[in-house]
């Protein structure tokens, strides 16, 4: 039976990127915290502001570690909670698809921060030719995240103006040299295609300049269809396709029959739309990056 598995070459690179420590950001600040609210949609987004603005604002997260952004419901102390925001972030393009109804309850300034990226539009199922909501799992459009959290960190706050640059340009080459080694890690014609459970890495694949494919396009109730998992199945054949990947925070059985129709190994898993807590392998943004660029390098090109 398959099951997932944490590559030994994964283990070097972290250990030579070393974690970083748990994000401020997922904490409750103390009560006579008087430094500007920023208000994120998930942990992810919240990390990367965090960093960006280095102990001069506090940062929250709506949605907490592990949870399903997709479809989050929000709760009553959520909303009561946001009414203290100076600042509202999220990802936009079409990933949290009740925060239109949240934010109008919020009277705070918004900013998307997917604003500028390229986007690459999901190829099958309800939401066809939409934009996938994904960006911020490639290292090249992170970048602009950064950017957007700079600008919208200064306009809230600009005595803190020049930290939150030097913040931005430290992150941005640390994604940077994730991006170069992504690309120079698949320059053989001959590599695999990227299979995943979910189709979340449309933008990772890009910079990779691998093809991607998957067993759904984006969270949905009719996850992993036996059409789906058949279609897949014939893909990882016919491209002979060493490993496949699933995600932290969906149900991999759909991905663990494909591993054992094909002989494909299954990796992971990935984490994409949460991180993992102090004590998990992605406690930070930039550790998620590395981890699973590090997992899809060692799976695909051993």
């Amino acid at each position: 039976m398959p099951k997932f598995l944490v590559p030994l070459a994964f283990l070097t690179v972290l250990a030579l990127a070393g974690c970083g420590a748990s994000p401020a950001a997922l904490a409750r600040p103390a009560d006579n915290d008087d430094r500007p609210m920023v208000l994120t949609t998930f942990s992810v987004l919240a990390d990367l502001t965090d960093q960006v603005g280095g102990g001069h604002v506090r940062v929250e997260s709506i949605t907490k570690i592990g949870a399903e952004i997709h479809g989050y419901d929000p709760t009553p102390s959520d909303l009561v909670n946001a009414q203290d925001a100076d600042l509202i972030l999220d990802n936009g393009l079409g990933l949290e698809r009740w925060f239109k109804r949240f934010v109008l309850s919020v009277d705070a300034p918004h900013v998307v921060l997917s604003k500028g990226v390229e986007p690459v539009d999901i190829r099958a199922g309800a939401y066809s030719g939409l934009p996938n909501p994904h960006a911020w799992m490639s290292p090249a459009a992170a970048q602009i995240y950064v950017d957007n959290i700079v600008t919208a960190l200064t306009d809230l706050s600009p005595a803190h103006a020049a930290a939150f640059a030097a913040n931005g340009q430290r992150i941005k080459a640390e994604l940077q040299d994730m991006l170069d080694g992504l690309e120079s890690a698949f320059t053989d014609a001959s590599t695999p295609a990227l299979v995943t459970c979910e189709g979340a890495f449309s933008y990772l694949a890009r910079d990779a300049g691998l093809e991607e494919a998957f067993i759904w396009p984006v969270n949905s109730d009719a996850e992993g269809t036996p059409r789906q998992i058949r279609e897949v199945i014939g893909f990882v054949e016919a491209n002979e396709v060493p490993a496949v990947f699933c995600e932290s925070t969906v149900n991999p059985s759909a991905q663990e029959q494909v591993a054992l129709a094909t002989g494909a190994e299954l990796i992971g898993p990935l984490y994409v739309d949460s991180l993992s807590g102090p004590d998990g392998p992605v406690p930070t943004f930039l550790d998620l990056l590395r981890y699973d660029i590090a997992m899809i390098t060692d799976g695909l090109t051993s």
